[in-house]
């Protein structure tokens, strides 16, 4: 089997797997880099240790579209290290060598893609045995290209769907790839106390318009939050809370002595979110 199937089925038998169970996925959020690569290695093993299921590997980007001040902040600091795709991809490769099994997913905007370039971005995705990316500034109408590069490298490009995307959900829906994003709330991410009107309803919409597993996110923040989503939906995106908590542990994170109580906290938020 290829690397390109290896990580593919990977994310598929994840799915699959909680599904029997019963259960939901649990998807980190981390920007790479934060506070240093080789810290994020360090995070990376705490989080599939807390009970993560798949990871967003957040590319630091100095100009986004959808990301709040926590990931602004988060994408400042990782930027001062230099941090390119190139860079996720090698962190990524330091976690497998750690033993971290989960599977990975790229979230980064459409210009870093570019700048790299398309052929070689889908070789360097496939090498490093990368499941799936999410673009979050590339709408459907002009994703025809990527939809198909993605296709043939065996790298699912994974839609997202808004409350407000109503008669575009059909197209953003077909030929999807790995799984379908659910925006839970309008605006940048960021935690929140409460959703978009008729959120559980919008979900139960789109599970109606494919058979791929449907997760949520923007937004989500605790432990409630995680499990009132997990009743109607496959997976549970929480991005800026962690990316705080990894924030507030900054301290402890880039003291040697230290470092280990720094990443236990993180293991314990997320621990939490997962019970």
């Amino acid at each position: 089997m290829s690397m390109t199937d290896q990580s593919q089925n990977r994310m598929d038998a994840t799915f699959a797997r909680l599904k029997e169970e019963g259960k939901t996925a649990l998807i980190p959020f981390l920007t790479v880099g934060d506070p240093d690569p080789q810290t994020t290695i360090d995070i990376i093993v705490e989080l599939e240790a807390a009970g993560a299921d798949i990871l967003e590997l957040g590319v630091p980007y100095s100009d986004p579209l959808a990301d709040g001040p926590v990931i602004q902040r988060a994408s400042q600091r990782a930027l001062t290290h230099h941090v390119t795709i190139n860079t996720c991809l090698e962190v990524a490769d330091g976690a497998r060598q750690r033993g971290v099994e989960m599977p990975f997913i790229l979230f980064t905007y459409y210009n870093p893609i570019l700048q790299f370039g398309l052929e070689r971005f889908f070789e360097t995705m496939q090498a490093h045995g990368i499941s799936g990316m999410i673009i979050p500034d590339l709408p459907v109408e002009e994703s025809g290209e990527m939809r198909e590069r993605s296709k043939a490298a065996g790298v699912s490009l994974i839609p997202l769907v808004a409350p407000t995307s109503n008669d575009r959900i059909a197209a953003i829906l077909d030929g999807a790839q790995g799984f379908v994003y659910c925006v839970s709330s309008l605006g940048v991410t960021g935690e929140r106390a409460s959703f978009h009107n008729n959120v559980e309803q919008f979900i139960r919409d789109v599970k109606s318009n494919t058979d791929l597993p449907v997760a949520v996110g923007f937004g989500i923040s605790s432990s409630e939050q995680v499990r009132e989503f997990s009743k109607f939906c496959d997976g549970v995106v929480v991005g800026s809370a962690i990316v705080r908590q990894i924030e507030s542990q900054i301290p402890l994170l880039t003291n040697p002595e230290r470092k280990i109580e720094g990443l236990l906290q993180i293991r314990k938020f997320v621990a939490e979110l997962k019970e």
